[in-house]
């Protein structure tokens, strides 16, 4: 595509840099709206500014990525109705010899849930549950903070439904569930285990919690406070809700299973309903579809009012990807994406090592300027279509080189991922376990642990 007229170009660059200065900082004093309104004013502008069209912006939008955001967050409730969290809190704390194997168990347990149920899902799920834990044993947050984060964009990157840009590629690419994921898991189980190496070694002097006698005295966290952690929707804004906002999200009386053997029965359900949905994805049916057909499946089978199931939904978060697409879909049209793309080509052909390393450093760069979604929206077809004139396996191979490095790269800084801004915002929002992990805290770790991950775990994606 070539570059636009020079108004379209400058206009449809302020519209993607007022996104983008929104999403990296949704509290400046001169516009304090958030990341969701952010992501709207976005694709606003670039409609008023006539860089798209308003049928053009509806097109943009992937129903596919929201189908499958949608459905996985509901399965995770009814698994958290199903006392997923009782089992993960044992889990994490049975035989716990410390804040070391403590952060280690959290790396290990938030990887493979993202691979099962997205990153986005598990970060909502697990953000203040980790606070909890790390409060109970008298430990600082932000190890555990940016071990969630990090080893959940590390995690995903295994399935096809790990995160949504790998959804995209996926459905981009029909590669199948069961070759993208024996392809990647190589390279993601080396990533976890470096990236836990690295975090012990940033943070070995602070992971030593008090006794047990010690924390009871000064009124930590108890056990049964955390096992008991109840799920609350991803709310995309830098501000925290009212207290009666919170009370609803924690559960009201109504939402509590009762200890009956129809709670039993709704139990195995859930669990038989969510080990369906991950069979049928590795059968290859439609990823979305799938994971919409067990949220419905839950609601039927719950036989209930679904209401105050779906009220835990993340709405917000799904409009800020509506947003997002809209925005991203503006600046292609500009033109400025495929000139980049244009110059970097040449050097950038993976049936070289120098080429794959350029290629990877592209990929990191603009997936920390605009985040990894947009950087596979803008860049996917066209790296496919270089490679495809090597050869059909350079083409796969191009593909996965695009999902392991966008998502490996969403741990450089907090806009590298929708995951990482989910983190910081959970945490920001809670009332009693609060922390507030900024931009600067989470760049010292994810500079270095980004760039050694994906060094050392590159060569692992091979062309088959």
């Amino acid at each position: 595509m070539k570059l636009a007229s020079i108004h379209k170009v400058l206009l449809g660059s302020v519209a993607f840099g007022t996104f983008w200065m929104l999403a990296v900082f949704p509290a400046v004093p001169f516009l304090p709206i958030g990341r969701t309104a952010g992501s709207l004013l976005g694709a606003m502008l670039m409609i008023i500014f006539h860089v798209i069209s308003p049928a053009q912006a509806y097109d943009s939008i992937d129903l596919p990525i929201l189908g499958l955001l949608f459905g996985t967050m509901v399965v995770s409730i009814y698994l958290e109705r199903a006392n997923m969290f009782m089992h993960l809190g044992r889990l994490l704390s049975w035989k716990s010899r410390g804040g070391k194997d403590l952060l280690c168990r959290v790396c290990l347990v938030s990887a493979f849930a993202s691979a099962l149920f997205t990153n986005d899902t598990t970060c909502i799920v697990l953000t203040e549950f980790v606070l909890k834990l790390a409060r109970q044993h008298n430990l600082p947050a932000k190890p555990f903070l940016l071990a969630l984060a990090s080893s959940a964009n590390i995690g995903s990157s295994a399935t096809p439904i790990g995160n949504p840009q790998n959804l995209v590629i996926a459905v981009e690419s029909k590669i199948s569930f069961l070759k993208f994921f024996f392809h990647i898991a190589p390279a993601m189980l080396i990533g976890v285990v470096v990236n836990i190496v690295i975090i012990l070694c940033m943070f070995w002097k602070d992971l030593s919690g008090k006794s047990k006698e010690d924390r009871i005295e000064e009124g930590v966290v108890e056990d049964e406070d955390v096992i008991s952690h109840k799920f609350s929707p991803a709310r995309m804004s830098h501000m925290s809700p009212p207290p009666e906002e919170l009370t609803a999200m924690h559960g009201a009386p109504d939402m509590q299973w009762c200890l009956t053997e129809e709670e039993l029965i709704l139990k195995v359900s859930v669990y038989v309903v969510a080990i369906g949905m991950l069979v049928a994805l590795l059968m290859g049916l439609d990823m979305s579809w799938t994971a919409i057909t067990a949220a419905l499946a839950l609601m039927v089978i719950d036989f209930r009012d679904a209401g105050p199931c779906l009220d835990k939904v993340s709405y917000t978060l799904l409009i800020f990807f509506c947003g997002m697409f809209i925005t991203v879909d503006g600046f292609n049209r500009t033109g400025i994406p495929s000139a980049f793309w244009n110059f970097m080509e040449p050097y950038a052909r993976i049936n070289h090592t120098s080429g794959v390393i350029v290629l990877s450093l592209v990929i990191l760069l603009l997936s920390n300027l605009g985040s990894n979604v947009p950087t596979v929206l803008l860049l996917g077809g066209q790296v496919a279509s270089s490679a495809a004139a090597i050869s059909p396996g350079a083409e796969t191979r191009s593909w996965l080189i695009l999902a392991w490095v966008s998502t490996v790269a969403g741990n450089f800084t907090l806009l590298g991922s929708a995951a990482n801004l989910i983190v910081c915002e959970q945490a920001h929002r809670s009332q009693t376990h609060g922390y507030n992990l900024s931009f600067w805290e989470h760049i010292v770790f994810g500079v270095p642990s980004t760039i050694i991950v994906t060094a050392i775990s590159l060569p692992l994606i091979k062309e088959y």
